[in-house]
């Protein structure tokens, strides 16, 4: 049956019988991505309870009911998957988290905001994380990955911080980079602006650390705000 050339929505033939099927078939198609979202990105294996008409942008390495469709957009459609093949310049955002991928041509770029025909592009993320608080100063794991460049970092205060007068942000050697002196109430929130971006050359952590005395109760969420380029893919 002929398609259309980037949704692949059936056509219908001829005399043909029961064109209901073929026509809702395309309506399920377009209702899936019109709204320009999906359940998931990148993810390898399918949910084990889809909703018919819900929809996932598959993962490089897919396997089960995806298996051999890396990079498709995945539709549950009348209890089965059917998959659209992405075009250049295809965006789609998660519904749960906001994140939003482009399709280069070649693969999924999450926080693209500017790119070339050959794949380099300028990539905008923001990283959040919870943290409990305990002793003089605690770490994330490592939010920064080599060669990113932070524009800042950001927190809320979840849980009241109990131990010490105040806190400060940064990373290890530098503890004070994204504030100090901060608020120690539930809701009090840090700011974190660089006064110029920072490159950093390996994957680094996050460093929250006591003023006035250590933790002994609290909790935080955190949030890095960074650029990453990436280059030609050939």
């Amino acid at each position: 049956m002929a398609e259309s050339f980037r949704l692949g929505l059936p056509f219908l033939e001829s005399g043909q019988a029961q064109k209901h099927v073929t026509v809702n078939e395309g309506l399920e198609r377009i209702d899936a991505l019109a709204g320009g979202t999906v359940e998931s990105l990148g993810a390898d294996t399918a949910p084990a309870s889809p909703a018919d008409g819900s929809a996932h942008v598959v993962g490089a390495a897919p396997t089960g009911d995806w298996a051999g469709q890396a990079g498709a957009v995945a539709i549950r459609s009348n209890g089965a998957w059917v998959f659209v093949t992405p075009w250049a310049g295809l965006s789609l955002a998660d519904a749960a988290t906001g994140e939003r991928a482009v399709f280069d041509g070649n693969a999924w770029v999450s926080g693209r905001v500017a790119g070339s025909a050959s794949g380099a592009a300028t990539v905008m993320r923001a990283l959040e994380t919870e943290l409990t608080l305990s002793g003089a100063s605690t770490d994330t794991a490592p939010l920064i990955r080599a060669n990113d460049v932070v524009l800042g970092a950001t927190a809320r205060v979840l849980e009241a911080i109990s131990g010490a007068t105040a806190w400060r942000l940064g990373v290890a050697g530098a503890e004070n980079r994204y504030g100090s002196g901060l608020g120690i109430a539930a809701g009090s929130y840090a700011l974190g602006v660089s006064g110029t971006p920072t490159a950093y050359y390996a994957d680094t952590a996050l460093r929250v650390s006591a003023e006035g005395g250590s933790f002994t109760a609290g909790r935080i969420r955190l949030a890095v705000h960074i650029m990453t380029v990436l280059p030609p893919a050939a």
